[in-house]
């Protein structure tokens, strides 16, 4: 018998930090730093720093998750590892679909919002044929490479870049000593709403985790990529959100459906180019995330743990054909029914439970499982404890704001 393939360990740490700045940047920023905005006020990078910090120590849990058990998996997966039981697995993988689908829908209004820069057509007819097209592609079948996603990162980061460029030449509508002040204890409140809905931004850096058969030397190299798409996610947040309190009424830029273009608008730039970048972020991102939640349906049904119709695969395209139709049909009625505000706070709820798991996770294989080998990056006990405590605060805090 031949021996079994394997996947190609090829990407390099450069390669690596690229997919995971991928991964994270997206249709978050570029849709959604308005409506934060609507929360925080002028404290709007305050928001979105206190996520960035938040989601580091979750991000540090799974950096050394993967140099623990360096394979091709995710939060199910180490769940499973470190209690060694079927439900909780099944329980985070069932999580993780739903933290696609709704993302998706998220994602799917989010691209009216910046379609209205050119054509005016009713949201809904928008929205329908939006996943009307991206189910035809998911269904033809897709492969996106390392070299796929390191452009797309490319062009969304230019893309923010340009926004920082341009905005720099608008006229200021508040001045940077009021923006970089320290809030007021009052004003904590709306920091802290607006960094749970700013927490939607950072998600990605999860997806990393799965790279790890095909990263030369996972055990230094994902922590450290890990890291790294973390901290220019961040700081490129930071930056575009203070040039927008910087340059923008806060009335017009929590009503604006299009941030990123009433920015560069305002400073005297069409906003004809930032917003083609836009729709190609928020497009790439929704048909990411219908893939991996058709995929995982597919993966459960093989597993037994969905029904057996979901893991038929077309004989010519290859794809999961009734996974995907489902999963498409859901983020269709979930898009048209729920506000992008409510879906994005309802993802980053979802995936709030996740990262509380998986560092609980990683607090119970600290205690009960000790590497199995020397090299593997390890980070102070109270690291998952912290992240866990962030995750479980913000999510408490939700529910009595």
């Amino acid at each position: 018998m031949p021996p079994s393939n394997t996947l190609k360990r090829s990407l390099s740490l450069p390669a690596t930090s690229f997919y995971g700045i991928g991964t994270i940047i997206g249709a978050g920023i570029y849709v959604l730093v308005g409506k934060v905005g609507a929360s925080a006020g002028l404290y709007l990078p305050h928001a979105f720093l206190l996520a960035g910090i938040i989601a580091a120590f979750t991000a540090l849990s799974y950096a050394e998750l993967a140099s623990r058990f360096p394979h091709s998996a995710g939060s199910a997966a180490y769940i499973h590892q470190a209690w060694k039981r079927r439900l909780p697995a099944q329980l985070v993988a069932v999580l993780v679909a739903a933290t696609g689908i709704v993302s998706a829908a998220t994602i799917a209004n989010g691209f009216v919002g910046y379609l209205d820069l050119f054509i005016e057509v009713p949201h809904s007819l928008a929205i329908i044929v939006l996943m009307a097209a991206l189910t035809i592609v998911a269904l033809w079948g897709i492969e996106q490479s390392a070299l796929t996603v390191t452009v797309v990162t490319l062009i969304e980061a230019a893309g923010l870049l340009f926004v920082i460029y341009a905005s720099q030449h608008a006229a200021p509508a508040h001045e940077w000593g009021e923006i970089v002040s320290f809030p007021h204890a009052a004003e904590w409140s709306g920091v802290l709403v607006g960094s749970f809905l700013a927490f939607y931004a950072f998600i990605g850096f999860e997806d990393m985790v799965n790279l790890a058969e095909e990263v030369r030397n996972p055990r230094k190299t994902l922590p450290r990529a890990i890291l790294i798409a973390i901290t220019v996610s961040t700081v490129l947040y930071m930056a575009v959100a203070a040039l927008a309190v910087r340059t923008l009424p806060l009335p017009e830029l929590a009503q604006s459906r299009a941030p990123l273009a009433s920015m560069v608008g305002n400073a005297g730039y069409s906003p004809v180019f930032i917003g083609v970048i836009s729709m190609f972020a928020v497009v790439n991102g929704a048909l990411v995330q219908i893939i991996m939640a058709s995929r995982l349906l597919y993966g459960m049904a093989k597993k037994g743990m969905a029904p057996g119709v979901f893991r038929r695969v077309h004989p010519k395209t290859r794809t999961p054909v009734a996974a995907t139709l489902l999963v498409a049909g859901i983020i269709l009625a979930i898009a048209l029914w729920l506000p992008l505000t409510l879906l994005a706070k309802i993802t980053s709820l979802i995936m709030l439970v996740v990262f509380c798991l998986v560092n609980l996770a990683l607090v119970t294989v600290k205690i009960h499982t000790p590497p199995a080998v020397e090299d593997v990056t390890r980070y102070p006990f109270w690291v998952p404890v912290v992240g866990f405590l962030l995750c479980i605060s913000l999510i408490g805090f939700q529910f009595t704001a």
